[in-house]
C-alpha cells in the first residue's frame, strides 16, 4: 500500500468503522441536500465468510478509509443468488487520489470470490461521480435497481461478474 498504509479487516461497529461510518454519512446529507444511508446493517452482515468489513489505516493508526461487503441472495429487494454487496465504501478527503478505494475494492472483490459469491453488486448515488469513475474503470456496469434506494431517480446500481 502507499505510504505504508495497511488494510485491517475489522468489525462493523468497531470504534474506528464508527468513526468513519459517521464521516461518510456526513457527506452524503452534503451530497444530497440533508438525506444519510438509511440501510439497515447490523455487525453479524460482515463477519466472515458472509461478508467483511475491512479498514485502511496510516502507519500512525489513523484511520484513512473503509470497504464492506456483506452476502445476499435473491429476495424481493431485488437482489439475485451468489450477490455479494458493496457497502460503505469511503476515504477521508486528505487520503484520496492514493488509489486506496481500488486498493480496497480489490480486496472485498478477492475475499468475496473466495466465499463463493458469484457477483459484486452496489449502489451508490448520482452526486457520486468519483464513485461512479471507479467502478466503471474496475470493471462494473450498470444493472437493475435493488435494494432500499432502488426507486430513487438518484440511485445507480451496477454489478460486475466474480468468475
Amino acid at each position: 500500500m502507499p505510504n505504508g498504509i495497511q488494510l485491517r479487516a475489522t468489525t462493523y461497529d468497531h470504534p474506528d468503522a464508527v468513526k468513519l461510518n459517521d464521516q461518510v454519512q456526513l457527506e452524503y446529507r452534503e451530497r444530497y441536500q440533508g438525506e444519510g444511508d438509511a440501510t439497515p446493517l447490523d455487525p453479524a452482515m460482515f463477519v466472515p465468510p458472509q461478508g467483511l468489513y475491512l479498514l485502511a489505516y496510516e502507519p500512525d493508526g489513523t484511520p484513512v478509509a473503509s470497504g464492506a461487503w456483506r452476502s445476499q441472495d435473491e429476495n424481493d429487494e431485488g437482489y439475485s443468488d451468489g450477490d455479494a454487496e458493496i457497502k460503505r465504501m469511503y476515504v477521508v478527503p486528505e487520503a484520496r487520489g492514493k488509489g486506496l478505494a481500488r486498493r480496497i475494492l480489490a480486496e472485498l472483490e478477492a475475499d468475496a470470490r473466495a466465499a463463493g459469491r458469484t457477483r459484486m453488486a452496489l449502489e451508490t448515488g448520482d452526486q457520486q461521480p468519483e464513485a461512479i469513475a471507479l467502478y466503471l474503470s474496475s470493471g462494473y456496469d450498470y444493472c437493475p435497481k435493488f435494494g432500499l434506494y432502488r426507486g430513487y431517480d438518484s440511485s445507480r446500481c451496477m454489478a460486475k461478474p466474480l468468475a
